[in-house]
């Protein structure tokens, strides 16, 4: 009796779904590393359109703060303030210093711990400004006359933008007059004044007495600028897919490769 054979001739391609289905394993794994190596290359892309931007951005920083003073925005301008355009502007403000006390908000510097010296300041036009006099160790017996100088004064000093809310797991606590951020609106109604300026100035370093507290002048201008080494390493990571997914497709192909 002759039995019948279960499995194909040799050569004979197998039945059923069996090639379909093998070409699916190929193909959708590289479909799916095609996806990854255009996404990888995509954010490489952006990186490098980010590192443009923040270099402009320090490039007009650096202008502003080295320029000379102009006259610190009125009422009229408030609305038209913001960051990319205004931040770290070097201004200047004719006025006088209010009878009220200075808020403090906790400041880390190159001198250690201690406090800025929000002290509010009313200008000549008539509107409210809070004016950063610089640092203050915690000792409390290195304070002097954190209010500022009696009568006229100019200040100058680089243009902040207000930092509302706190900082970081801190927030801030106006009615105890507790402060880690210098969120101005919040420091000048505290003290029963509105219309406050929706930024505050921090002050040059005193020419006549520089190392008098307040110390002014402490303001650190820098811009972390680590877009080159992201776009590297997304760059990277798409041409490494890219060469593991040129070795997988060989390897599926190379002569004598089973199934």
């Amino acid at each position: 009796m002759t039995l019948a054979a279960d499995s194909a001739a040799p050569g004979r391609e197998p039945a059923g779904d069996a090639l379909p289905r093998s070409r699916r394993a190929r193909i959708i794994p590289a479909i799916l590393a095609a996806i990854g190596v255009l996404a990888l290359t995509g954010l490489g892309v952006w990186q490098v359109e980010r590192r443009v931007w923040k270099l402009d951005l320090i490039d007009r920083v650096e202008r502003r703060v080295h320029a000379a003073p102009v006259a610190a925005p009125g009422p009229a301008l408030w609305p038209r303030i913001n960051a990319a355009d205004d931040a770290y502007r070097h201004v200047s403000v004719s006025g006088h210093f209010l009878d009220a006390a200075p808020a403090l908000a906790l400041a880390v510097t190159e001198r250690g711990g201690g406090y800025w010296v929000l002290a509010p300041f009313r200008a000549d036009d008539g509107f409210i400004v809070m004016v950063n006099r610089g640092f203050v160790p915690l000792d409390r017996s290195e304070w002097q006359n954190l209010a500022g100088p009696s009568g006229e004064a100019t200040v100058t000093g680089l243009l902040r933008l207000s930092e509302p809310g706190g900082a970081f797991l801190r927030h801030n606590d106006p009615a105890a007059d507790r402060w880690y951020s210098r969120d101005v609106a919040a420091m000048a109604g505290s003290r029963g004044l509105t219309g406050a300026a929706p930024y505050f100035i921090d002050a040059d370093a005193a020419a006549d007495n520089p190392g008098a507290f307040p110390v002014g002048g402490l303001t650190v201008v820098a811009f972390p600028n680590n877009h080159l080494t992201y776009a590297l390493t997304w760059f990277a990571l798409a041409a490494m897919l890219a060469a593991w997914t040129i070795w997988a497709g060989w390897q599926e192909r190379r002569p004598g490769k089973a199934g």
